[in-house]
C-alpha cells in the first residue's frame, strides 16, 4: 500500500478548488454575470456624474465597457483553469492565473468596498502559490533554463562594438517606425 502524500492531497486540493471557482468566474464574465455592460448600467448609476460615481460602481462600468476585454480576462481564466486539471500542464496554467490573480487582487484593494472578493480572490492566489512550492524543483529547473547562458568564445571589444552599433541603428529604426505609424493613427483621446 502507497504511503499517504500529505502534499499531492494539499496540491489535488488546490487545483481543483481554483479550477472550479476561476472557472465559474470566466463562464460568469462570458455570459454577463460579472461587471456592468451598457445595456445592464443601474439608472442611478448611468444618471449620477462621472465625479460622484463611487469606485466600486465606476470600476464596474469601465471593465464591463469593452466586451473583448472581458472575453480574454474570461477566457484566460477559464484556459487557466483547464489546465490545473492535468499534472503535465499544471504549472503553466499556475503561471497563467498568479498574474490574474495578482491583478484581481490589486483592482479589489483600490475600488472594492466590501472586501469578501478580495478574500476569495487571495485564497485563489495562496493556493496557486502553494502549487508552485509544492513543485518547486520543477519551477527552479524551468527558471535555471531560462536565465542559463551558454559559455561564449570571449568577443573582442571591437565586435561588441559594432554588434551593440548596429543594436543601436535598429532601435532608432524601429522608433521612427513606431512614431511614424503612432502619428498616421493618432494617439487617441489620452
Amino acid at each position: 500500500m502507497k504511503r499517504f502524500d500529505f502534499k499531492e492531497i494539499l496540491e489535488i486540493t488546490c487545483r481543483l478548488y481554483v479550477f472550479f471557482f476561476l472557472t465559474v468566474y470566466g463562464i460568469g464574465k462570458v455570459i454577463g454575470g460579472q461587471f456592468y455592460t451598457a445595456a445592464r448600467i443601474p439608472d442611478e448609476i448611468a444618471q449620477m456624474p462621472i465625479g460622484l460615481v463611487p469606485d466600486f460602481e465606476l470600476a464596474w462600468v469601465f471593465m464591463g465597457r469593452s466586451y473583448g476585454y472581458i472575453l480574454f480576462i474570461a477566457l484566460a481564466e477559464i484556459i487557466g483553469a483547464f489546465l490545473l486539471l492535468f499534472n503535465k500542464t499544471k504549472l503553466v496554467g499556475t503561471l497563467i492565473l498568479i498574474p490574474i490573480m495578482v491583478n484581481v487582487i490589486v483592482f479589489d484593494i483600490f475600488f472594492l468596498d466590501e472586501y469578501g472578493a478580495l478574500a476569495g480572490a487571495t485564497l485563489y492566489l495562496l493556493m496557486l502559490l502553494i502549487i508552485v512550492v509544492i513543485n518547486k524543483e520543477k519551477m527552479s529547473d524551468i527558471l535555471i533554463e531560462l536565465v542559463s547562458t551558454e559559455v561564449q568564445l570571449k568577443t573582442s571589444s571591437k565586435e561588441k562594438t559594432l554588434k551593440y552599433s548596429i543594436v543601436l541603428v535598429i532601435i532608432v529604426l524601429i522608433f521612427i517606425g513606431d512614431q511614424l505609424i503612432v502619428n498616421f493613427l493618432g494617439y487617441g483621446k489620452g
